[in-house]
């Protein structure tokens, strides 16, 4: 007797997942293409990872990290940011404000630059902060 097996639907998990991989592609200016070829598979196996209509082995994980120079764990959502008072990685994925900022941000090649573009927007945060505690 032979049991059969349905096959494994892509979950919440995987949609996320494929989500902060397309934030984190799309961060580094790279297309589908790009990181289909770096992985070994097509751009349309990237395009359904990043719907996640198909989930992503472990190995396959792996590579877009090690591609996309990350650590696997930037794919998964934070557990307790609560207990951290940190907001939760995936609002950072979500934000294409913040994913702008990186993208320009990883662009700027002169670390004298990158420092003072740094400075800039902390300076910022801090006037906006002492501007809502007042």
């Amino acid at each position: 007797m032979t049991t059969v097996t349905k096959p494994k639907l892509a979950t919440e998990a995987d949609r996320a997942i494929g989500s902060r991989i397309a934030a984190l592609r799309a961060a580094q200016g790279l297309s589908q293409t790009t990181l289909g070829h770096a992985i070994g598979v097509s751009f349309q196996q990237v395009q359904k990872y990043e719907k996640g209509r198909n989930r992503v082995g472990a190995s396959r994980l792996q590579m877009i990290a090690d591609q996309l120079k990350v650590p696997v764990e930037a794919f998964f959502a934070d557990k307790s940011p609560e207990d951290t008072g940190a907001e939760p990685i995936q609002g950072l994925f979500d934000d294409p404000e913040i994913m702008d900022l990186v993208a320009a941000f990883r662009s700027i090649t002169d670390q004298t630059t990158r420092t003072g573009v740094l400075s800039i927007v902390k300076a910022a945060a801090a006037l906006r902060q002492a501007g809502t505690d007042a």
